[in-house]
């Protein structure tokens, strides 16, 4: 089976199970084929998207109450679920991209198929399915605005995984406070695997922008408001994570000054 075909099934996949099947370990990439950009993924029913409007997160501080656990899980779980479905969108975006990047992208998104199945998991922990709550298609949303591979590891790697640095250890820290081991080790696994994959969107960035630019510089030109720098951290800076993962420390000081804003632009 080729990269492309598995990457197409995953898009297309009207089942769960569909969706978070793993990449098969003989996968070629033999015939990448020529660009194409999917407008969105197929999804099973009470896991299509609904307005941001209709879809309220509680704060980490939910934690402590299962039904507002669950409803976080739930978001969490849809977040790891879209992630899987735009490394699939980049493998069929950029088929002229080097062999190590396909791969890499191919590596996480099994990666972040692992996570969703997790979350899934803690969600049934609670007599909940996936698809009891409604969904957004927050990072979709951004697909379309999405021309190059470096701008893909910016939005995707140096934003939206950035920010779960903090997003996991806050949820992870809520969550044991709330005396729920499991569901912090889930989270706590995430976030250590979150790390690799802002190391290979670094790697990759500092491979594709512009030499004459400094890494903040390229970073900013490379994402479109309302995401920024501002959405590319939580609450709280995990800055020794984001050490792990390569990042300069001139980028992790610029990082660490700026203000972090929810989806909406409020203060967080």
């Amino acid at each position: 089976m080729e990269i492309r075909a598995f990457a197409l099934s995953l898009l297309e996949a009207d089942t769960l199970d569909g969706k978070l099947r793993p990449p098969p370990d003989d996968l070629t990439d033999d015939s990448p084929g020529d660009a194409l950009r999917v407008r969105g993924p197929i999804r099973p029913a009470g896991l299509r998207h609904d307005p941001v409007a209709r879809v309220k997160v509680p704060p980490p501080t939910g934690m402590v109450d299962p039904e507002q656990r669950a409803r976080i899980l739930h978001a969490q779980a849809n977040h790891e679920l879209q992630a899987a479905e735009l490394f699939a969108w980049a493998l069929l975006a950029f088929p002229t991209m080097p062999a190590d990047f396909r791969r890499g992208c191919l590596g996480i998104l099994a990666e972040e198929q692992k996570h969703c199945r997790l979350y899934v998991e803690r969600l049934r922990a609670l007599q909940h399915a996936f698809g009891d709550f409604g969904v957004t298609a927050h990072f979709w949303r951004k697909a379309e605005r999405i021309v190059t591979p470096l701008e893909f590891v910016c939005v995707m790697g140096l934003t939206f995984e950035n920010a779960n640095l903090d997003f996991a250890l806050e949820l992870a820290e809520a969550a044991r406070a709330a005396g729920d081991e499991t569901t912090a080790d889930v989270l706590e696994l995430v976030h250590e695997e979150e790390t690799r994959h802002v190391a290979f969107a670094w790697q990759w960035f500092q491979h594709l922008k512009p030499p004459e630019q400094s890494d903040w510089d390229a970073y900013c030109a490379n994402v479109r408001p309302p995401h920024g720098p501002d959405r590319a951290r939580g609450a709280t800076f995990d800055a020794d994570a984001r050490r792990a993962a390569g990042i300069d420390e001139a980028f992790i000081a610029r990082l660490a000054a700026t203000a972090p804003t929810r989806p909406g632009g409020a203060a967080r």
